[in-house]
């Protein structure tokens, strides 16, 4: 069976690439590498012995999309990871997040819709609960207004899905992400951000390494235990293991709805200091960081409920934040040739 993996050269389409071609799927990748690089091929292919099938091509052109689909007519899956996914980013770039996320997603919709059945895996985040008034945040918890036009776009991109798949031969499954963190316990791929990181741990393993003089925490005031935020951070091979156990729920026909929603996590939250306490410990390095003002658009706390996830797919997540934060500073070491 071919599986279109938008993103598929990204932290988290790599490592679900990796568990789909494990599992004996055919996978075809869309990438623009414009947050990626052509040597992930190289790494998935070190892994599983298989190099997917690849497509440089920019999901935000209409007949590009529709040329692919013309070309891969067998494609009866989509897991669709492809888009801008910075917080800060989003608040002063607004226009970008909407075109990228929004209109990458109708564009593949449209060619979904035209075939019989399809099935369709929706990279969703957390952020759409927003503020959330009770933890842990379960599936049920209200969709709070977006703190930052990213949240917002994985809130329309929700409805848009569940608007097709209403009248339409799709049926999906929305994945709500929390923190992803880690790397392939290989070292052959892992986050890889071009630039300057926007998330907490590749700046982390970028400072403990010497890429980055020092790390900012953004706030020491939040009303929890130590001052700082509290996420909860899911190793990415466990998020990306989940995607196949939503895929092949789907492809057996045991979804009970036409769309599903699930909160992939490990139902524990820890704080940003935490976090460094638990690099600085699996490292042997002690971290350069300093305390800044909050920044825009973060959350006090979110963490998940994953009773549902674990009770219905079948899934938990079985790897720890030390497992995580060790197999991310040993890809850090490995990019940098240290």
């Amino acid at each position: 069976m071919k599986i279109l993996v938008t993103g598929g050269l990204g932290f988290i389409g790599s490592h679900t690439v990796v568990e789909l071609q494990n599992e004996g799927f055919d996978v075809v990748i869309i990438d623009d590498l414009s947050n990626s690089s052509m040597k992930v091929l190289e790494g998935i292919e070190a892994i599983t012995g298989k190099k997917p099938e690849f497509e440089q091509l920019d999901l935000r052109e209409k007949k590009a999309v529709q040329d692919f689909f013309i070309r891969h007519g067998t494609v009866s899956g989509v897991i669709h990871f492809a888009a801008s996914k910075a917080v800060g980013e989003s608040v002063e770039n607004p226009l970008l997040y909407y075109e990228n996320n929004i209109n990458t997603l109708v564009y593949l919709l449209q060619q979904l819709q035209k075939k019989q059945e399809a099935r369709f895996i929706f990279s969703s985040s957390c952020t759409v609960y927003g503020q959330a008034e009770k933890m842990p945040i379960t599936e049920d918890a209200p969709i709070q207004t977006a703190m930052s036009p990213y949240g917002n776009t994985k809130q329309i991109g929700e409805e848009i899905v569940q608007d097709v798949a209403r009248v339409s031969g799709i049926n999906a499954i929305l994945l709500r992400y929390f923190n992803p963190i880690g790397a392939h316990e290989s070292a052959h791929i892992g986050e890889l951000p071009l630039g300057v990181p926007q998330n907490l741990v590749p700046f982390i393993t970028q400072t403990g390494i010497g890429l980055r003089e020092k790390l900012s925490v953004f706030g020491d005031d939040y009303p929890t235990p130590d001052g700082t935020c509290i996420r909860d951070y899911i190793h990415v091979v466990d998020l990306a293991k989940a995607h196949v156990t939503a895929l092949k729920r789907l492809i057996e026909g045991k979804n009970a709805e036409k769309v599903e929603v699930f909160n992939l996590g490990t139902g524990k939250g820890n704080s940003v200091l935490e976090v460094v306490n638990a690099f600085e410990k699996v490292s042997g390095q002690k971290l350069n960081y300093t305390i800044v003002r909050r920044r825009e658009g973060d959350i006090t706390q979110a963490y998940a409920d994953t009773a549902k996830a674990n009770k219905i797919l079948g899934w938990k997540a079985q790897l720890t934040l030390e497992d995580a934060l060790a197999s991310a500073w040993k890809w850090e070491q490995k990019v940098r040739g240290k």
